[in-house]
Order: structure tokens, then sequence, then C-alpha cells
């Protein structure tokens, strides 16, 4: 991962925490019966899908919000908050170039999910999946 200027350390946890959060959003949408296709898919310069997958046969685009909780002066924000009208646009326009490079749309459509890994300070990870966000 290349780091900009003043990133560091900083950086890598934040790569490190979002790579867990990844992991265990995968493994719940696999426990919950979908099949994970891809991983961190890129398109150029629109950006990356943390996830896609196929749920029965629909197609679902799939963003991860992971954050720790309750650490002193970090601001915090929920996960599921995470998804805001751009992000969501942008997630729309990866689809489409999904899609595109895979020969047409599936039959079941396309839907957009976000999970929320939230890391508490003691205790197990809470995964939230939420369907259809946008």
């Amino acid at each position: 991962m290349t780091v900009g200027a003043g990133g560091g350390a900083h950086m890598n946890a934040r790569g490190a925490l979002g790579k867990y959060g990844e992991e265990l959003a995968a493994r719940r949408l696999v426990e919950s019966g979908m099949t994970v296709l891809e991983r961190n898919w890129r398109a150029g310069r629109i950006g990356e899908i943390d996830i896609v997958a196929m749920d029965g046969e629909a197609l679902v685009v799939c963003e991860v919000k992971t954050r720790r909780a309750g650490l002193a002066g970090t601001p915090f924000e929920y996960p599921m908050a995470a998804v805001s009208p751009v992000k969501a646009a942008r997630l729309r326009r990866l689809a489409e170039h999904w899609i595109e490079e895979r020969g047409g749309p599936p039959p079941g459509g396309v839907r957009i999910d976000l999970v929320g890994v939230l890391l508490p300070r003691r205790g197990a990870p809470l995964v939230e999946h939420a369907r259809g966000v946008a």
C-alpha cells in the first residue's frame, strides 16, 4: 500500500482494520447463503468495490465500513451511517462497470448492501448487514 505524505503508521493501521472488517463481512455474507465472487475489485479512477457477491440470482455490490468503538479523542461515526448519496452513486457506477466487464446484468438485478463492523474495546465484533441501502 502506498502511503501519502504524513500517512505513515496511521494509514497502515487503518488498512489492517479495514482488511479485518472485510474478512468478517465476507464471512457473514457467506454464512447468510451468499457467494462471494470478488473482493477489492477496482475500476480505474472510479474506485473500488469491497465485496462483489451473488445472493441467489441477484448481484450484490457490498460496501464494508469498519470502526473501532470508543477510542478517546477519536470522532466516532456509526459504520452504517457512512454511505452518503455521493458514495451510493459511485457504488452504482462501479456496479455498472463490473456488469459491463462480465457481459450483462444478472437475472435477479443488482443490489447495493452495506456491512458495518463495529469493534468494541472488549468482546466480539458486531457485524451488521443492511440489504438494499442505495
